[in-house]
């Protein structure tokens, strides 16, 4: 396929972003930007997958407003004429190869839904862990652009398999880790919530680095990142968070 120099530096970019360490959130949160970027998009929105409620949780969005994802929280995925056969399909798909846009737009979920925000155009990505979905992009353009076409199916299938290689990685645990799931840890990657508990074990950094076979500098870097996502300023305040979060 033909790339222009544009696509292939936000590709690589991508890529790039996809190989670090980050928390499930910040995959999607930042491969969000990436893609409205990439594919000059307006609006993104992911979400997971929840077999046992049977339903669509863990919303990221960019450039949607709160109180029309709400509806879509309490209502809309439950009235959803599209999301399902996208779903469907496995493989990134444009919203009118399932349903027509003049169709789409007769629609309650379009009108009191997608209309609010201005979404008009979309194309979706669902990604996989064997039969279970682990999480999806949906990429919407407003109605003053063109479609998305062949092309932006393509760019999506190249990023797709990093894309849910990233989410396979971070939903992995290490044996003995902790629970994550308290709001005060769940913004951490699994290697900052690593570093976290060997600091509440009382470990130094040095000690840190040798366990993870990684440089000193890099353990700092993890620190750092974790001292500013749970708002504290040095390893007691890490380790008193790591300590609440055992006890509770």
């Amino acid at each position: 396929m033909y790339l222009t120099a544009s696509e292939s530096r936000a590709l690589s970019r991508l890529f790039g972003l996809l190989a670090e360490d980050m928390a499930e959130r910040e995959v999607r949160q930042q491969i969000g930007y990436g893609l409205l970027d990439m594919l000059r998009a307006d609006h993104f929105a992911s979400f997971i997958w929840d077999d046992a409620t049977h339903r669509f949780d863990a919303c990221v969005s960019i450039n949607m407003n709160a109180d029309t994802l709400g509806t879509y929280d309490s209502h809309f995925q439950f009235h959803d004429p599209i999301t399902f056969k996208l779903q469907a399909r496995r493989v990134p798909t444009l919203v009118t190869q399932v349903m027509p846009q003049n169709e789409l737009m007769r629609t309650e979920f379009f009108n009191d839904f997608l209309a609010r925000d201005g979404l008009h155009w979309g194309v979706n990505s669902y990604s996989y862990a064997g039969e279970r979905s682990i999480g999806d992009l949906r990429i919407w353009r407003g109605k003053h652009r063109d479609n998305f076409d062949g092309h932006t199916l393509d760019l999506l299938r190249l990023i797709e398999p990093a894309f849910a290689g990233a989410l396979r990685r971070v939903s992995l645990r290490a044996p003995g880790a902790i629970d994550i799931a308290g709001p005060e840890m769940a913004s951490l990657s699994s290697r900052e919530l690593a570093v976290a508990q060997m600091v509440g074990e009382g470990l130094t950094d040095k000690q840190i680095a040798q366990r993870l076979d990684v440089e000193l500098s890099t353990v700092r870097t993890y620190l750092k990142r974790s001292f500013l996502k749970l708002g504290v300023n040095r390893r007691g305040g890490l380790a008193t968070a790591v300590g609440r979060l055992k006890r509770n």
